[in-house]
């Protein structure tokens, strides 16, 4: 009887965590200075239940940062198995894009989360790299991009996304920004030679 009651437990349990992680991205990109009761009401969550899940507003932040992350990697597999891979590496970067302006709000979050001695490191970009090697290895075998461009060549090539202001207007930036990092992969990939790639 026990187990049967316990396994409803997690799933609210898990609920819970969802939802004060989903509250917490709104209102800490919002203002990095949010208190953590006003997360937990919005939530609907009692002081207990919250810091049961998130003992800091340190683990709050990070794990936050941690589950965007995740979300952007673990969208990577999914978008090869429905679409070309030079789509499939084109839809991943809109993906980034949108966690770069997330970021971009909850960068104060982040950095008074991890700029005290003692304080949680930054993670690192360990998923989202794996993500980005195995859509760009997909194209390339495709014939879609040019062979030979890693992880970093991409993330240096979209670098400008981390300057746009994420309260502006920044999706057509981003779009053309990302069309034109795509065009120069194509350029040199054995199936554009038709095109009037080399």
């Amino acid at each position: 009887m026990r187990q049967q009651k316990d396994a409803p437990l997690r799933s609210d349990a898990q609920r819970n965590r969802e939802r004060i992680l989903e509250v917490a991205l709104v209102e800490l990109t919002r203002s990095a200075d949010t208190p953590l009761s006003a997360i937990a009401r919005k939530a609907g969550v009692g002081q207990g239940t919250f810091y049961r899940h998130f003992p800091s507003r340190e683990a709050l932040v990070m794990e936050i940062y941690r589950h965007e992350m995740r979300q952007v990697a673990e969208s990577a597999a999914p978008l090869l198995e429905s679409r070309e891979p030079d789509r499939a590496l084109r839809e991943w970067m809109d993906r980034l894009a949108r966690f770069a302006m997330t970021k971009a709000g909850l960068a104060d979050a982040i950095r008074q989360a991890t700029s005290a001695p003692g304080k949680p490191q930054k993670p690192g970009h360990t998923p989202v790299t794996e993500a980005a090697e195995l859509l760009l290895r997909a194209a390339e075998k495709a014939g879609s991009i040019r062979p030979g461009i890693t992880a970093d060549d991409l993330f240096l090539a979209i670098g400008g996304l981390w300057t746009i202001d994420p309260h502006d207007d920044w999706q057509p930036r981003a779009t053309r920004l990302l069309d034109l990092v795509m065009d120069a992969l194509r350029v040199g990939a054995p199936g554009a030679e038709g095109l009037g790639g080399g």
